[in-house]
């Protein structure tokens, strides 16, 4: 019999934590760099979601999908702001990613803890 650990929801919750904490050391790192001369900030790719059978389906054509209401969300700073010494560090920039990365691993955290919880009544040992 295979751990709870195994389910695919909980696999994909662990993935996107573990992500989300790499994440968070690289925009830390961004941040204490934001004086170093030369400095280029750095990202990681977006995660590719292991439970794409529990990620919005688009069931008609004439619904939004996600890649068109995503084009239209607004974007805090460009990216490509170079200060004189070639530092591309914008601090505004990484403290939103940072914090927006803390509340979408909070919201994992949270979902992984209720998700385990549902189970364990399941089973009979709440």
């Amino acid at each position: 019999m295979a751990g709870l650990g195994e389910l695919p929801l909980l696999s994909a919750l662990k993935t996107k934590m573990r992500w989300q904490e790499a994440r968070q050391s690289v925009l830390a790192e961004n941040v204490a760099n934001a004086a170093t001369p030369g400095f280029q900030a750095h990202d990681l790719k977006p995660v590719e979601e292991a439970a794409s059978s529990v990620a919005p389906m688009q069931t008609n054509a004439r619904h939004l999908s996600l890649a068109s209401a995503a084009g239209d969300a607004p974007r805090v700073g460009s990216g490509f702001e170079r200060t004189p010494d070639g530092n591309t560090v914008v601090l505004e920039e990484q403290m939103t990613k940072a914090a927006q990365n803390q509340m979408d691993h909070q919201m994992a955290a949270m979902l992984y803890q209720k998700s385990l919880g549902v189970l364990r009544a399941a089973l009979g040992r709440a």
